[in-house]
């Protein structure tokens, strides 16, 4: 098993108990086996059985364990990349549909969560994307202005403005609206739990070692202690690329960023509203606290697939995240409690893949690359589903795995 993570995690501890799978121990046939059982395989199981299919969820570890564990919980609109560049890219009307997209994805997050029993922590958030530099300041100009002339609800903040609600200056700020933040590990195991009571088949630990498909077009999986998944789809929500499709479709760079997480602090009046914060710098730094007065800081990616070990190793990015904390919150002072690095992914052209495999009919995939990925899962078990009943869905063409657009950024 890839190891996704290393270090001291934040979210498990904030649960009591987890729903526990047995492992598949019998051949099972279904409408949709999803492969995975992290935030995109649990939303889109949820979501597939919403629509009347039956769904069988497999996933080698246990629920919620992958880089669940690892995701800081910000919900966003916005993305890696400014909406005025993805208009340069694959032009206005598919990028405006695409911002859209994530922006309804928060909402459908929001409604999902309200159908849980048990609370996921889920507030409604304000971001504030701030100019790290007097460079920056003319694009970030042209970014609000681009979200603003197509409708969404943001807020340009000058230096003074800045300052007068927050400890620090900065050139200037976008202020977004519509964002959300929630305990990722708490959301996933507890929709888990919601979708088996309402008839999902999950197994843990059932590792799928094999893939075929039959004459009679149906695809059959098998487990790694034998046993048989017979399906009429199969999704692979998995995060990032399976290896059989390592290098030959997707050409995404897969890399390592680092995260604190901070005491409670008592006194926190002067972080504005408790706004997400982030930057223009790339790689940038992120920011955002929870209902306890944690701060989380995330940042300083390294072009390194592999997380890194070493206590000492850690603990020196970790101060280096914390020191940036307080050049921006002075008065912070709770210590650093929680520690860790994570495996991420970039696409080339800073879009998720999603849909189905261009050779193999009914397999899709769910790959989240880039920083939204918990947006782009509900993005991807909205539009999975469409394309598993055969509704038209117009956002298909633009996160499609041979879309037309990763010709020009390749």
């Amino acid at each position: 098993m890839k190891e996704l993570h290393t270090g001291r995690l934040y979210w498990p501890g904030t649960v009591g108990s987890t729903l526990e799978q047995p492992a598949l121990k019998q051949n099972i046939k279904t409408d949709v086996a999803v492969i995975g059982g992290g935030m995109s395989g649990t939303i889109c199981s949820h979501v597939f059985l919403q629509s009347g299919l039956s769904v069988a969820m497999l996933e080698r570890g246990q629920i919620a364990g992958g880089s669940t564990s690892a995701n800081t919980g910000m919900l966003q609109f916005c993305n890696d990349i400014m909406l005025c560049d993805l208009i340069d890219q694959i032009g206005q009307s598919d990028a405006v549909a695409f911002y859209r997209a994530c922006k309804h994805a928060v909402d459908r997050i929001e409604s999902t969560a309200n159908l849980l029993d048990r609370g996921v922590d889920f507030k409604r958030k304000s971001s504030l994307y701030y100019a790290s530099s007097e460079q920056d300041l003319p694009k970030l100009k042209k970014e609000y202005e681009t979200l603003r002339r197509h409708g969404f609800d943001v807020e340009f903040w000058d230096a003074d403005k800045i300052a007068t609600h927050f400890p620090f200056r900065k050139p200037g700020a976008i202020v977004t609206h519509g964002d959300a933040a929630i305990n990722p590990y708490k959301f996933v195991s507890t929709l888990a739990k919601h979708a088996v009571d309402a008839g999902l088949m999950a197994y843990e630990q059932t590792d799928i070692v094999e893939h075929r498909m039959h004459d009679n077009g149906y695809h059959v999986l098998l487990t790694a202690d034998g046993f048989e998944v017979e399906a009429k789809h199969v999704v692979y929500a998995i995060g990032y690329e399976p290896e059989e499709l390592r290098g030959k479709l997707i050409k995404a760079n897969l890399k390592r960023s680092f995260v604190i997480v901070t005491g409670a602090e008592p006194n926190l009046t002067d972080w504005h509203e408790h706004f997400f914060i982030w930057e223009t710098a790339r790689p940038y730094l992120y920011m955002r606290t929870d209902n306890y007065n944690r701060a989380f800081v995330g940042g300083m990616d390294e072009d390194i697939e592999q997380p890194l070990h070493g206590a000492q190793a850690q603990r020196k990015h970790s101060q280096k995240l914390y020191e940036r904390l307080r050049s921006l919150f002075p008065m912070f002072e709770a210590p650093v409690e929680y520690e860790w690095n994570a495996t991420f992914g970039e696409s080339c052209d800073n879009l998720p893949f999603i849909g189905e495999d261009p050779a193999w009919p009914n397999v899709f995939y769910c790959l989240g690359y880039g920083g939204n990925g918990s947006v782009y899962s509900m993005i991807a078990a909205d539009l999975l589903r469409d394309l598993i009943k055969g509704v038209p869905n117009g956002l298909a063409p633009i996160v499609a795995l041979d879309r037309q657009s990763l010709s020009q950024v390749q």
